[in-house]
């Protein structure tokens, strides 16, 4: 591409007057020495590789008019720059002008101009570039010198009045040369003016006068009026201010504002978190009204509702406050946001013991906690507007479950509030020594009592159906027993101190680990058993543990195991321990007293086992099965052959003797002590 273009001439053509080279194409048949005049000639002949290319390139530029034809005083200007006087100006001068400049080349001004800057030397022209920087220097040196020179003329005549301001804006040569007030500058002699002119200035100034007075006395009346309209409000403002505070709020001035009003709703002893958030500014409307900062309360009214689910099924939901119906009056929109603020404070709470719980099966998400109570019960706790209190389609709720909900409400709330209370105590208490790490805040004491408390209920109402079932079982057998259950008790025993108030007294108990007793007496003469139920909701260890005691006079060496942790252990001690008593009671039955002096007498071979043996005249022997649960009792009988000793029965349908007593039996049944002499038989 370099070397052909090399290789082909090129013409250089200067477009109109912008002193800019246009390269044209080689292609073009365009001669160097040719005028415009004979090129633009060749042009229009028709050249056979122009007309091929259709090549087009404007050599002058667009002349654009203007919108707006020009005045005629400036084209009057403009003839008298450039003929002269009109006098000189005639036709055939014009006319001559004309036929100059259409023999004229118009490229010979703009070749003589750009051969006239050619010839210019290169270090000539630098020098002139020099000289006219030099000049455009002076310029604007003799133009700062000359502004200065006004500058300091001005502020030493303002001097005069105005000496510390004037002082600013001097020089320091001048500061220097002439003191301050120096010059000063008066009307000598004024020209006299007309008795008319001097009427008009009367009238003018009586006519400002008046007007202005006019004025004046406007703003005085409508300042007056307005001092009215704001004394008013400011009246019905501070009403309104008094009413609060007689009601018992507390109304101080904000820290941040020492000009305004605000009211303290929150709790001083709760969290920071929320302590600052319950300050309220009292704001003053237009017409007066006492308006709540709109920043702090809440929209809507919330509360922490609390669901009851067993089996997957809600069968109990408590209720959440509701508003109050006057919603426009300020004491329910205080108290409105109180209650907001405590119940969100009351979730916060919850939500920051139940991460610390998550070892005894509590489950959080992002608006819900989780309680699990018993394997098929569990306790819901959300945050929820006033208007969601009944939204669940899901809840068969029943009275007793509702009402159930409701104390576990209530309960939350109370231990919240307690817990301010300790608040309050610790604080007024002396500090603890300083230490160089920062005590952690404890979590509340909200959920754990509750826990216990459902928990012990539940071991409680467990423990109550499996010795009636027991029971109902022992009674099909015709077995007289009493099972008997003490009161729901606990171990902190309310005492009157004068240092706490009664409320805390009553809440420290619900604190203290729950204490419940069962007894009952077996068959047998003096035995009997106990099971105490004890529930630690914050004291390690934490949970239900059940010690059972028992008194078998047959056997003395018997000892159940201490706190036994699980339900299933329980069950089968306490079967156990019947089981043992049910055979002893077996073994205490003569035949001889009776009367039938051929029967048998039982004894306790394997009392773990439940088995009893016998051994008739005729040197036949016999063996007892004795098994026993909550569902039913089965005693089975043996024959044991000579030969193998006690250690093989036969198996023989005739040489076995077996009964089942289970509670709600249908067709009459055989009592224990008939099925026991029926045995005895030889």
């Amino acid at each position: 591409m370099i070397g052909s273009r090399a290789r082909t001439p090129v013409t250089w053509i200067r477009c109109s007057r912008r002193s800019s080279l246009i390269e044209l194409s080689s292609r073009l048949p365009l001669r160097p020495a040719c005028s415009p005049s004979t090129w633009g000639h060749s042009l229009k002949s028709g050249s056979p590789s122009i007309m091929a290319d259709s090549f087009k390139l404007p050599l002058r530029p667009v002349i654009e008019k203007s919108d707006r034809p020009d005045s005629l005083p400036r084209d009057i200007a403009q003839i008298n720059a450039q003929w002269g006087s009109f006098r000189e100006l005639t036709e055939a001068s014009l006319r001559e002008k004309i036929e100059a400049d259409k023999d004229k080349d118009p490229w010979a001004e703009e070749d003589e101009a750009d051969q006239e800057t050619a010839d210019v030397d290169t270090s000539e022209r630098m020098e002139q570039l020099y000289k006219r920087r030099a000049e455009i220097i002076q310029f604007a040196g003799e133009a700062h010198a000359e502004a200065s020179f006004a500058l300091d003329f001005v502020s030493l005549l303002l001097s005069k009045h105005n000496p510390r301001q004037a002082e600013t804006t001097m020089s320091l040569f001048l500061k220097n040369a002439a003191p301050l007030g120096s010059l000063n500058s008066e009307v000598i002699d004024p020209p006299p003016r007309p008795d008319t002119a001097l009427g008009d200035i009367k009238s003018v100034a009586r006519g400002w006068r008046l007007q202005n007075f006019n004025n004046a006395a406007s703003k005085l009346l409508n300042a007056g009026l307005r001092l009215n309209v704001e004394v008013d409000a400011e009246t019905e403002y501070w009403g309104q201010v008094l009413a609060v505070k007689e009601k018992g709020w507390k109304v101080c001035r904000l820290p941040r504002d020492g000009q305004a009003l605000g009211v303290q709703y929150g709790f001083l002893e709760a969290t920071p978190l929320f302590r600052d958030r319950g300050l309220a500014a009292l704001r003053r409307a237009d017409d007066g009204k006492l308006v709540l900062d709109k920043g702090l309360v809440p929209r809507k009214t919330q509360g922490v509702r609390v669901r009851i689910k067993y089996q997957g099924r809600i069968i109990g939901c408590s209720k959440v406050c509701r508003p109050s119906q006057d919603v426009e009056s300020t004491e329910s929109r205080i108290l409105q946001a109180r209650d907001t603020l405590f119940e969100e404070e009351l979730f916060y709470e919850i939500m920051r013991e139940a991460r610390v719980l998550g070892n005894q099966g509590v489950t959080t998400r992002q608006n819900l906690v989780k309680v699990p109570v018993s394997e098929e019960q569990e306790i819901l706790l959300d945050l929820v507007d006033w208007d969601q209190d009944h939204a669940s389609e899901e809840a068969a709720s029943s009275n007793e479950q509702n009402a159930l909900a409701d104390a576990i409400s209530h309960s939350i709330r109370i231990l919240l509030t307690f817990a301010h209370r300790q608040n309050l105590r610790r604080r007024t208490e002396p500090p603890l020594p300083l230490a160089p790490k920062r005590r952690p805040v404890s979590e509340y004491q909200i959920l754990r009592p509750v826990m216990a408390y459902l928990q012990h209920k539940s071991h409680i109402q467990w423990l109550e159906s499996f010795i009636a079932s027991l029971r109902r079982v022992l009674e099909a057998a015709d077995i007289k027993c009493d099972f008997s259950a003490t009161q729901f008790s606990s171990i902190g025993v309310l005492q009157p101190n004068h240092l706490f108030p009664k409320v805390e007294s009553l809440v420290g108990v619900f604190l203290a680990p729950f204490e419940s007793t069962f007894s009952g007496t077996l068959i047998t003469p003096r035995s009997s058993f106990k099971v105490r139920i004890r529930t630690n909701p914050t004291v390690p260890p934490v949970g239900t543990f059940y010690d059972i005691s028992v008194n078998l006079p047959q056997f003395p060496e018997v000892q159940p195991l201490n706190r036994v942790g699980l339900q299933g252990e329980v069950a089968q001690a306490v079967t156990h321990f019947v089981m043992l008593d049910l055979a002893a009671a077996i073994s205490l039955q003569n035949p001889k007293n009776q009367g039938s002096p051929g029967k048998v007498s039982w004894e306790v071979a394997y009392p773990h086992h439940g088995e009893l043996l016998a051994r008739d005249t005729a040197g036949q022997s016999k063996k007892m099965k004795v098994s026993l649960s909550h569902e039913e009792l089965n005693i089975q009988t043996y024959s044991l052959s000579r030969g193998e000793g006690f250690a093989k029965p036969v198996a023989t349908k005739s040489a076995l003797l077996s009964q089942t007593w289970k509670p709600g039996a249908s067709g009459p049944q055989p009592s224990l002590v008939e099925f026991v002499a029926q045995a005895s038989r030889p």
